[in-house]
C-alpha cells in the first residue's frame, strides 16, 4: 500500500481547518466602513424599461446604469461560425430580458437597509410577451431576446456524417425524444464578493467566491479599463463551485466600480432567492434521436438533432456556445460505429444564463446515448449489458479517433462494464425480477458507460475562439530557509482537496513530508496566470506543472547537496527530504541545502544556479487534446407504480482515471457528484411559467437529495495511465455527476417494462412516472413509442 506521495489515501489537509469552523469565506469579511450591497432586480423576463426613480433623500446611494460611466457590457463570444453576440449589461439599460436581471444596485450600512432601498425604487417597464420554452422560441413567430438578430438563435452547429447507406441496411431503427430540464446550480456557499479601493497601492482589492480569479481579473478590467496591474483577485475558501462560480458577474463588476466611485468597501452576498431564480442555471437539453442497428440491436448510425436553451446572454468566459457544440462531438460517447449525423442549437429566451454545470454538457448527452442504447436492446429482445459490450471501443485500439475524431488515450471500457455488471449481480437482479414483490414495487436495473474529456489543451479551446484559452499551466515551487517547500499555482481549490493532492507531488518529488508542503493558491498578486479551475484540469495541468518544477528545483538542491557532501553531483540524489549520497551512507538534509543557500552563501559551488531554490515552470500534456477518463454506473431500483415513487437499492460505480493521485479524495469526489446527479435524475427541476417567471423560489420547491436520498456507493477503480501526462493521471472531477441520470432512468424503464411503460425525461418525478404508466395503460407500446413529452 503506497503511504506516501502520488498514490497515498491521504486525509485532506485543509479539512483541519474546515472541521474547526475555522475556514474564511467572503462572508467572515467585514471592513471598516463597509456598505452592503443588494440589488433591485427585473420582476418580468421581458420587458422596455423607461423609468427608474430614485427614492428622495436615497439618491447617492441607489445607482442605475447611467451612472455607471465608461463601465462596458460583458461581451463572451466566440469564433464559432454563425455566433450571434449578445451583450450583457451590468445594469440592465432600456431593456430586461429575464426575470431576476439586475436593474439598480442600492447601498447602505446594513443589508436590511439595502432592501429598504430597493423597495423604495420606482420602477416602470412596458412588458413586453416573453418566450421561455427553447423550442417556442426557434418558431418563426417567437418573440425577439435580442431583436437585430432576427431569430433566437446564438449559434447552429452540424456534423453532417453520411448515413444514407446504412440506414437502408439496418434491421432496427428506434426513434426518441429526451429532454432534460433546467437546474440550478446549489454550492453550499453562494456567490459573493467584497471589494474596496487601496489608496496607498491606487489598486482595486476583490475578495470573491470564484473558481478562476485571474480570468475574473481579465473580464474586470475589459469592463472597468483598468488595467491588470490596478486590479488584485483572491479566492479566499470557496465553499463549492461545480461551475456556479466560473464566469465573470455583473455583480462584481458593479461592486467594483462603487467601491472606486464611494472609496468604501462593497460587500455583496447572494441569497438563496437569489441563486434559485435570478442567477446562472444549466442542463436544459432537448433530443430528438434516430439510431439504427443491425438484427443483434448493435449500433450502426445515429442522426440527432440536439437544442440547448442557452438563456438570454451570453456568460464570461465559456460564450453560450459551448454546451451546445460540445454536443455535436461528444454524443457518440465510447461507442464505436459507422455513420453519425447531429444537429445542435444553442437558443436564447427570456431566462438566465446557462452555464457549464458539473459534467458540462456530458450529462445530457450520457442521458440521450444511454436511453437509446438500452431502446436498441429493448427492439433487438437483447440484454442491455451485451449489446453495448460489442458497441465499445476496444482496448486493442487504444489509442483511437473516434467517428467525431476524439482521441481517446487510453482504457478498456468492455472491462469496465463486465466488472460493473458482475459487481450490481445482474442474474440476481433478473432472477428477483421473476417473483413479484411483496410490497407491489417493481425491481429495474439500469447501467450507463461513458467518458469524460478533460484537461483540455490550447488547440481544442482555441477552436472555440472564446475569451479563455488556456496555455501552459504554470507552477512556482520555493524552498523556505528552513526546508519547508512553497507550492504556488494559478488554479483554485473550491473542494477538491487540491491543497493535498498538490503536495502530495511534491513529496512524490522531493519526499518532503506533505505537512511540509504549503500550496497557495486563489490570489492573482502570488500565484501565476491560469484559466482556473474547471473541465477536471487540475490534476493533469497544476500536477504536471508542481512535478516538473519540483524535479528542476531537485536537480539545483542536487548541485548544492554534493557541494556540501564534497562529491560529484552526478553521485547524489535527491528523496525522502534529503540529498543521498551514492558512494556511502552520508547524506544532508533538504533543511541544510536551504540554510546553505540563504543564510551561509559562502559555501555554495561556484557553478550554483543564481535562480536559486524557486523555480516557476509550465506543463502542457504531451497530446494537446485532452485526456479520456470512464465510467460505468450500475444501478437497481424499486418503483412503486400506485405512488409513482423510485427508491436506489443498490449502487455501483466502476471508474477509471489513470492514476489516482489520492484515492480516498477521489471516492470523494465520486461521491458527491453520484449525488449532485442523483438530484438530476430524481429531485432538481426549476420550471418556468409561460411569462418566464421561475416557479422554484426556496429550497421547500426547487428539491436537493439529502442524506436519506443517497445510497451507499461501491466504487471499483481501474487505473489505466494516460501515455500523454506525468504520472499517467487523467481527470476525474466530474465523472460521478455524468451518469446517474442515465443509469436510474435506464432502471426506472428496466421495471416499467411489464407495464410498456417509459420515461424519457428527467427528473423522474412521481408524477410523471404516473402519467407514463397511465398512457401506457391506454396506448398499446410500441418499440418506437411516443416519448414522454416534456412537461
Amino acid at each position: 500500500m503506497v503511504t506516501r506521495g502520488v498514490g497515498a489515501r491521504k486525509v485532506r489537509k485543509e479539512d483541519d481547518r474546515y472541521m474547526r469552523g475555522r475556514g474564511e469565506y467572503v462572508g467572515d469579511m467585514a471592513l471598516p466602513g463597509m456598505l452592503e450591497l443588494a440589488f433591485l432586480r427585473s420582476p418580468v423576463a421581458h420587458g422596455k424599461l423607461k423609468t427608474v426613480t430614485k427614492p428622495a433623500g436615497a439618491e447617492d446611494r441607489v445607482f442605475v446604469a447611467d451612472d455607471l460611466a465608461g463601465v462596458k457590457a460583458i461581451l463572451a463570444d466566440s469564433a464559432l461560425p454563425g455566433f450571434k453576440s449578445s451583450e450583457q449589461p451590468v445594469l440592465a439599460r432600456d431593456k430586461v430580458r429575464y426575470a431576476g436581471e439586475l436593474v439598480a444596485a442600492c447601498v447602505a450600512t446594513s443589508r436590511a437597509d439595502a432592501e429598504d432601498l430597493i423597495d423604495a425604487t420606482g420602477l416602470d417597464i412596458e412588458t413586453l410577451p416573453a418566450v421561455a420554452d427553447m423550442l417556442k422560441a426557434l418558431e418563426p413567430q417567437a418573440p425577439l431576446i435580442h431583436e437585430h438578430w432576427g431569430d433566437n438563435v446564438f449559434q447552429h452547429t452540424l456534423v453532417d456524417g453520411d448515413i444514407e447507406t446504412v440506414r437502408r441496411e439496418a434491421a432496427i431503427r428506434i426513434e426518441r425524444e429526451y429532454r432534460t430540464s433546467r437546474q440550478c446550480m446549489s454550492p453550499m456557499e453562494g456567490r459573493g464578493v467584497v471589494t474596496f479601493w487601496d489608496n496607498r497601492l491606487e489598486q482595486l482589492q476583490v475578495y470573491t467566491s470564484t473558481q478562476m480569479p485571474h480570468i475574473v481579473r481579465t473580464g474586470l478590467c475589459e469592463c472597468l479599463g483598468l488595467s491588470h496591474e490596478q486590479i488584485r483577485v483572491v479566492a479566499p475558501d470557496v465553499g463549492g463551485g461545480f461551475g456556479y462560480k466560473g464566469i465573470l458577474l455583473p455583480e462584481e463588476v458593479c461592486a467594483a466600480w462603487l467601491a472606486m466611485h464611494l472609496r468604501r468597501p462593497i460587500r455583496w452576498l447572494e441569497d438563496r432567492r437569489e441563486q434559485l431564480t435570478a442567477n446562472a442555471n444549466c442542463r436544459e437539453h432537448h433530443y430528438r434521436v434516430t439510431a439504427y442497428g443491425d438484427e443483434q440491436g448493435r449500433l450502426l448510425a445515429l442522426d440527432t438533432t440536439a437544442v440547448v436553451d442557452a438563456g438570454a446572454y451570453s456568460a464570461y468566459p465559456f460564450s453560450a456556445c459551448l454546451e451546445g457544440a460540445q454536443v455535436a462531438s461528444i454524443l457518440p460517447g465510447p461507442y464505436d460505429f459507422k455513420a453519425y449525423r447531429c444537429s445542435t442549437t444553442s437558443t436564447a429566451t427570456n431566462k438566465p444564463p446557462i452555464l457549464p454545470y458539473r459534467g458540462v454538457a456530458r450529462t445530457g448527452v450520457c442521458f440521450a446515448m444511454e436511453l437509446t442504447m438500452d431502446a436498441l436492446a429493448r427492439a433487438a429482445g437483447r440484454e442491455p449489458s451485451d449489446v453495448r459490450m460489442e458497441c465499445l471501443i476496444r482496448p486493442e485500439s487504444m489509442p483511437f479517433d473516434n467517428i467525431t475524431g476524439k482521441h481517446f488515450d487510453s482504457g478498456d471500457y468492455p472491462e469496465c462494464l463486465r466488472r460493473a455488471v458482475e459487481a450490481i449481480d445482474l442474474k440476481a437482479v433478473r432472477e428477483r425480477q421473476k417473483t413479484p414483490e411483496e410490497d407491489g414495487r417493481l425491481i429495474g436495473v439500469g447501467m450507463a458507460i461513458f467518458c469524460e474529456q478533460s484537461a483540455h489543451g490550447t488547440s481544442v479551446y482555441a477552436g472555440w475562439g472564446i475569451p479563455m484559452v488556456p496555455g501552459h499551466e504554470q507552477a512556482v515551487v520555493r524552498l523556505t530557509p528552513d526546508g519547508a517547500l512553497e507550492v504556488r499555482v494559478g488554479i483554485h481549490s473550491h473542494g477538491q482537496g487540491l491543497e493535498t493532492t498538490l503536495a502530495q507531488v511534491a513529496e512524490e518529488i522531493l519526499g518532503i513530508d506533505t505537512d511540509r508542503v504549503r500550496v497557495i493558491h486563489g490570489d492573482t498578486a502570488l500565484t501565476p496566470y491560469s484559466t482556473g479551475t474547471w473541465g477536471s484540469r487540475c490534476m493533469v495541468m497544476a500536477g504536471g506543472a508542481v512535478a516538473r518544477a519540483c524535479r528542476t528545483l531537485a536537480e539545483r538542491v542536487a548541485n548544492i547537496g554534493a557541494c556540501l557532501l564534497d562529491v560529484p553531483a552526478e553521485s547524489v540524489t535527491v528523496g525522502d527530504g534529503i540529498v543521498s549520497n551514492s558512494q556511502d551512507e552520508r547524506t544532508v538534509s533538504l533543511e541544510e541545502v536551504a540554510r546553505t543557500w540563504y543564510l551561509r552563501p559562502q559555501h555554495l559551488p561556484d557553478n550554483v544556479d543564481s535562480g536559486g531554490l524557486e523555480v516557476t515552470l509550465g506543463y502542457k500534456a504531451d497530446r494537446d487534446s485532452g485526456t479520456f477518463s470512464y465510467a460505468c454506473h450500475a444501478v437497481v431500483v424499486a418503483v412503486d407504480p400506485e405512488l409513482g415513487t423510485t427508491e436506489i437499492l443498490d449502487y455501483v460505480v466502476v471508474e477509471d482515471g489513470g492514476v489516482l493521485v489520492n484515492p480516498m479524495i477521489v471516492d470523494g469526489q465520486i461521491y458527491g457528484g453520484i449525488a449532485q446527479g442523483i438530484g438530476t435524475a430524481l429531485y432538481e427541476e426549476m420550471p418556468f411559467d409561460r411569462n418566464g417567471q421561475p416557479l422554484a423560489s426556496t429550497l421547500a420547491d426547487y428539491l436537493l437529495p439529502g442524506a436519506t436520498e443517497v445510497p451507499a456507493v461501491e466504487i471499483d477503480h481501474m487505473e489505466t495511465p494516460s501515455p500523454y501526462t506525468e504520472f499517467g493521471q487523467k481527470g476525474i472531477g466530474e465523472s460521478g455527476a455524468i451518469g446517474p441520470p442515465a443509469a436510474i432512468v435506464n432502471a426506472v424503464n428496466d421495471a416499467l417494462s411489464p407495464l410498456g411503460a417509459e420515461i424519457c425525461e428527467v427528473p423522474v418525478t412521481p408524477q410523471r412516472l404516473l402519467r407514463a404508466i397511465a398512457r401506457a395503460s391506454v396506448t398499446p407500446q410500441k418499440e418506437a413509442s411516443p416519448v414522454e413529452a416534456a412537461s
